[in-house]
């Protein structure tokens, strides 16, 4: 019960923080720091007990990667969803349910975008949180973190830059992405997170 708890904390505060600062009165160009930052210390607040996932595109990856039993990735997942909903309504509570204009992103290159960039995620997940050969290591949840500030950065204007089933939810929730576009981000992320534990598995075929 306690990494599911954990993974609820992570992900509300994630999504917490892309509301509170991407909503006006926002953080403006700080806002992708900000959210980086965010998944950063609750990486390595929660990694020692539920792996710090925060994100169903990377429990499908560590459930890939066979790191992840398939109950409690399925668990994960959920709880990742609630947890983004939940955040979301708070978020509208905070900024007193304004009136947004949904984005009307370019599809193909909305679906691309998230695709990449949630490879990348997963990709250095698994690299830096999963393999043995880099166990141990002090910098993972800095080059997690980090990976989605470049993400949020380079891809944001293009699809939004969720990179994140539950934050996908939580921005459709707000109403900043419509629901009819929720499937760009439920595919894009989804496959950039099993492209990703695929090429794990090749490119370490010895672990």
């Amino acid at each position: 019960m306690n990494k599911y708890i954990v993974e609820f904390i992570g992900t509300f505060f994630l999504v917490l923080v892309v509301g509170l600062t991407v909503i006006e009165p926002g953080a403006g160009m700080l806002a992708p720091l900000a959210i980086g930052c965010t998944l950063m210390v609750m990486v390595y607040a929660g990694g020692p007990i539920s792996g710090g996932h925060y994100n169903p595109a990377v429990t499908l990856g560590v459930w890939m990667r066979g790191k992840c039993e398939a109950k409690d990735a399925i668990v994960y997942m959920i709880v990742q969803i609630i947890a983004g909903i939940i955040a979301a309504l708070t978020v509208s509570y905070f900024k007193g349910n304004p009136a947004l204009t949904a984005m009307t992103p370019d599809i193909p290159k909305a679906l691309l975008n998230e695709f990449l960039f949630t490879f990348a995620l997963v990709y250095v997940v698994l690299n830096v949180a999963t393999s043995k050969k880099s166990a141990g290591n002090s910098y993972f949840g800095l080059a997690i973190g980090f990976t989605v500030v470049v993400g949020a950065f380079a891809g944001g204007g293009i699809s939004g830059g969720a990179y994140n089933p539950a934050v996908a939810t939580g921005i459709t929730t707000m109403g900043l992405a419509s629901v009819g576009n929720i499937w760009i981000y439920l595919a894009g992320n989804f496959v950039g997170g099993a492209a990703a534990a695929m090429v794990y598995k090749m490119v370490n075929a010895d672990e």
